[in-house]
């Protein structure tokens, strides 16, 4: 599903995608998830789907390379419906179908609209990749940027675009950091001595409530997008 959309020299996407569908009104806020491998990208968005499907409109599209490995848990865990979950096969680093080529990226999060209904919401998560991964403009509205202590709390200090630049910073595995090592505080120091104003969430997804911050800033994206929604065309 969603390819054969590799050319041999991808334009980089760095436009704002329509806020509007075809009728004039607001389409649904897209949210990228990008981060290392094995950081709780996917765990992520499997407790924001829990703790936002009873009020919210929402899907899903993952990214892998040569597999629909984190689809396939996310249908396992039955987050959401099977039909609001769909697969991207980059069959390429990561980072090039979420920011050089968005071909296959956008069908899916446009193909998920047109045939579930209207949606408040839809989730896009980044194949793991390095500290460098962005999302084109193009693509998606804001972005989360997962780590996790068990990399090495010296992570925040190394920078790359993907932590300094995303709209939220997710810390993720909080509750590893005495096994690993890991000293939270001088992570929140770096980080924000990285990021500046921008925010950042420390989460630990196995505890109850763990997703809570980032579940809390995405409902106050979601509200600032929907207030802001267009009045319907005429007819």
């Amino acid at each position: 599903m969603h390819l054969d959309h590799a050319t041999a020299f991808p334009e980089r996407h760095t436009h704002s995608a329509s806020p509007t569908r075809a009728d004039g009104t607001r389409r649904a806020l897209r949210i990228g998830l990008g981060g290392p491998v094995g950081s709780g990208k996917t765990a992520t968005v499997a407790a924001l789907c829990r703790e936002l499907r009873e009020h919210y409109s929402l899907a899903v599209v993952t990214n892998d390379i040569y597999t629909r490995e984190d689809a396939a848990f996310l249908l396992r865990e039955a987050v959401l419906p099977p039909e609001r979950i769909t697969a991207v096969e980059t069959g390429a680093c990561p980072h090039t179908a979420i920011r050089d080529d968005i071909s296959a990226n956008l069908e899916a999060v446009e193909d998920l609209e047109e045939e579930t209904g209207p949606l408040d919401l839809i989730l896009v998560e980044s194949g793991g990749d390095n500290l460098t991964a962005t999302f084109s403009q193009g693509l998606i509205d804001a972005q989360l940027f997962v780590i996790d202590v068990a990399g090495g709390d010296d992570i925040p200090r190394k920078g790359g675009p993907g932590m300094t630049g995303a709209d939220l910073l997710v810390i993720n595995k909080t509750d590893l950091a005495p096994y690993v090592g890991s000293d939270l505080e001088a992570m929140a120091r770096d980080a924000r001595a990285q990021r500046g104003s921008l925010p950042v969430a420390f989460t630990a997804l196995k505890q109850e409530g763990g997703v809570a911050p980032v579940a809390d800033w995405v409902r106050d994206r979601l509200t600032a997008w929907q207030r802001s929604a267009p009045a319907p065309t005429a007819a």
